[in-house]
Formats: structure tokens, C-alpha cells, sequence
């Protein structure tokens, strides 16, 4: 056991979703494809075709096609649509989740945990304000459909995922490190593959706990963003008004930036009142392949 203070990049390889390097068929390979075109669409917008988009990338266009299709099962062409402000904004009109409603019915949670196999326990206010003193949090490196992936757990599950395509593996690191100062870190990936696997949807289908680690106002915001259901997205208002607390969308907004455990609490369904993707903590182009990952396959 070591307690980790600097962190810097992996020293060991990433433990791959199919346990392999980044070849054209992993998902880190995937994503860095899109990652690579979300950045030309943001650009050039979608009027570029598809043809310009493949070329842009050095690949034939029915190699780009047939890699896009495989990741998010839609053409590159419908993938662009859910990349514009205006799908964000008819999202909002038709897909919006009334946090309220569903927390009162039950009924969005239980397909939210059911959706991703997901079990949620918090952490005490009291351990927390110790600052993770005398807890043991494991950690490791996987690829993921959304680029490499810093995961962290306890023995009561995942309490930490970070994505560094966009901030880089030492940033990631060091962030989700320091959000628990006192407690002692152990390298140990294949302790949390399982949870890893079911998480990304590349493993059985078995539970992926999550033990979430923050404040009692952030637990409350991060419990209401499981209450939205994969393909629908809400505001940070509509967050705040949710947990009894209409006014304090800054709050909010601080918190839902603070969810430690990305994706699996989906923080990246929070967009703006006007329908602006707003932004993201471990990059806007992320978020923005997150959304159009789910609403796609939510089409499908």
C-alpha cells in the first residue's frame, strides 16, 4: 500500500476493455477517431460531408463510415445532428427528463439503474470531512469508449472516474487524487476491471456500484443526475428545483462539476435553459461524444 501525493502518467499499460493495445478495432481507438471529427464538425459545422471528413483523417470514407457505424450505430451524417445546438435545444423540448416528477414517481431511477446496472451508496458526511482518512482506494487505467480512463474504487465499489483525451493522464490523475488527501492509494486495475467492464458495457451485465465520496448538497445533486435516463438530458435548474433548492443553480452547477464519478453519474445530461451544451470537466468535446454515444443508441 502507498499513499500517492505527485501523480503522473501511467506507469503500467492500460488495462484494455478487450486487453489490448489502441489497434483500430479497440474503443480508445474509436473514440479517438470521433474525438478527432467532433473537432472538425465543431469547426466547419455539419455541412462538411463525409467524404471531407474522412479525408481530413486519412481514411477512406467507407472505413471512416464503417467505424462511426460500428461505435454508435447511426451514419456519421445523423451523428453530426446530435452534435448541433438545435438538437440540444429539441432535446430540451421533447426529451427533457422533470426531475421532480420522476424522483416523486420512481419510475426514471429505476430505469436509470436498471439502464446501467448501477447500486449507489454514499459516504458518511462524516467520513467525508475527513478527507478519506483511513480509506483505501484502488486505482488503474482503462480504455473506454470516450479515450483512457482513470478509474478509482474502494472495496463498496467505483468512486472515481476521470477522462484525460482532453487534459492529458497526469491532470486526470492528480485531480481525482486530490479530492481525497488523506487517503491511502493502491495501483491495483484488475481489482476493478469487472466493475470497468459492466460499466462500458463491454463485460457481463453484473452490478457497477458506485460509492459516491463528497459533500451531503453534492450527494444530493449527484443521487437527481441518476434520475436522468440515458438519451434525455435536463438543466441545472430544473437539478436545482428538484432537490428543494430553486434558486441555488450556481450551486448546482458548482456540484455537478464536482461529480467524481463521470459517465456513471451523467453529469453530462446537465446542459443549459437555452439549450447550450454548456461546459464539461474533463472537456467539451467528451461531453458532446457522450450525448450524441447515447442519443444515438437510444435511436437504435
Amino acid at each position: 500500500m502507498r499513499n500517492i501525493r505527485v501523480a503522473g502518467p501511467p506507469r503500467t499499460p492500460y488495462v484494455g476493455i478487450k486487453e489490448t493495445a489502441m489497434t483500430d478495432q479497440s474503443p480508445a481507438y474509436h473514440y479517438s477517431v470521433i474525438g478527432r471529427a467532433i473537432r472538425l464538425i465543431d469547426e466547419g459545422g455539419p455541412g462538411l460531408t463525409l467524404d471531407d471528413l474522412a479525408a481530413r483523417m486519412n481514411m477512406s470514407a467507407h472505413h471512416f463510415q464503417r467505424v462511426f457505424s460500428q461505435w454508435v450505430g447511426v451514419s456519421p451524417k445523423r451523428y453530426q445532428q446530435y452534435l448541433t445546438l438545435d438538437h440540444a435545444k429539441q432535446m430540451l423540448a421533447d426529451r427533457a427528463t422533470v426531475l421532480d416528477t420522476a424522483i416523486t414517481t420512481g419510475l426514471s431511477g429505476a430505469g436509470r439503474l436498471h439502464d446501467l446496472f448501477v447500486t449507489w451508496e454514499a459516504m458518511t458526511p462524516g467520513d467525508y470531512a475527513r478527507g478519506g482518512e483511513g480509506l483505501t482506494i484502488f486505482w488503474g487505467w482503462f480504455d473506454s469508449p470516450f479515450g483512457p480512463a482513470a478509474v478509482m474504487g474502494t472495496a463498496k465499489g467505483i468512486c472515481g472516474i476521470g477522462f484525460a483525451a482532453e487534459t492529458g493522464a497526469e491532470a486526470t490523475l492528480s485531480e481525482l487524487i486530490g479530492r481525497w488527501p488523506k487517503a491511502s492509494f493502491v495501483e491495483d486495475p484488475m481489482m476493478l476491471r469487472p466493475w470497468v467492464l459492466s460499466a462500458f458495457g463491454a463485460g457481463m451485465p453484473e452490478a457497477t456500484p458506485i460509492y459516491a465520496i463528497g459533500a451531503p448538497f453534492q450527494i444530493k445533486v449527484w443521487e437527481a443526475l441518476l434520475n436522468i435516463p440515458t438519451g434525455h438530458v435536463t438543466t441545472y435548474g430544473d437539478i436545482a428545483s428538484a432537490i428543494g433548492h430553486p434558486q441555488a443553480n450556481r450551486a448546482v452547477g458548482t456540484a455537478v462539476g464536482r461529480n467524481p464519478v463521470a459517465f456513471l453519474i451523467p453529469c453530462h445530461r446537465a446542459i443549459r435553459k437555452g439549450g447550450g451544451i454548456g461546459g464539461y470537466h474533463w472537456g467539451l468535446p467528451v461531453k458532446r461524444a457522450m450525448l450524441a454515444w447515447e442519443a444515438a443508441r437510444a435511436e437504435a
